[in-house]
């Protein structure tokens, strides 16, 4: 298949298809961080190009639940969540028969629509807790591959990236986003051996 991954510069999920034969590239307005085929720049203008599947994963600064509170206090990121909500219906409108958006839970449940399928890293061989959404087209959902069992804290689950209370343990930092952005490699993985 030709596969574009939309508003990824890690290439985890490129490399993941890639592995199983398909040919793949990235797109983000950063340079990739792994050597291998990368767009860079802005994906609206390639998205006619014949792919047969997009994951994108659309920028969730404006659009993730932790975020929105910040909206009522500095009125232009509302503005920068119309923004966002507009972007990531201009990639579901592309003309690819298979598509996944990903992002985590926010204001698209509401402004958009429900997604059709909330995963966690735990479910693919990952010791951690992210709660992600996944808006499918012409895709099933992904089947679980892998479950890790949490510890348990005073009565409740949590994962290696959770402290005891259940916040996330990455503190503040100038490249947190970029952390938090990323593709658990297990989850790649089955996008690829799934939906390829």
């Amino acid at each position: 298949m030709k596969v574009l991954v939309a508003c990824e510069f890690s290439g985890t999920v490129r490399d993941a298809f890639i592995a199983r034969g398909h040919t793949a590239i990235s797109c983000d307005l950063l340079p990739t961080e792994k050597p291998g085929p990368h767009y860079q720049g802005d994906v609206l203008p390639i998205l006619n190009e014949g792919w047969d599947l997009m994951i994108a994963h659309p920028p969730c600064t404006y659009l993730t639940s932790s975020g929105l509170h910040w909206n009522k206090r500095r009125p232009e990121r509302a503005k920068q969540t119309e923004e966002a909500i507009h972007f990531v219906k201009m990639l579901a409108a592309a003309p690819i028969p298979r598509i996944c958006i990903e992002n985590p839970i926010g204001c698209l449940s509401t402004r958009w629509r429900k997604p059709d399928q909330i995963i966690q890293p735990h479910q693919f061989g990952h010791d951690a807790s992210k709660s992600t959404c996944l808006w499918l087209r012409g895709l099933m959902p992904l089947r679980p591959t892998e479950h890790i069992a949490p510890r348990m804290v005073n009565g409740k689950p949590r994962w290696s990236n959770q402290t005891d209370s259940g916040q996330n343990k990455l503190g503040p930092s100038a490249d947190r986003w970029a952390l938090r952005s990323l593709t658990y490699p297990g989850i790649a993985q089955a996008m690829a051996e799934q939906w390829g």
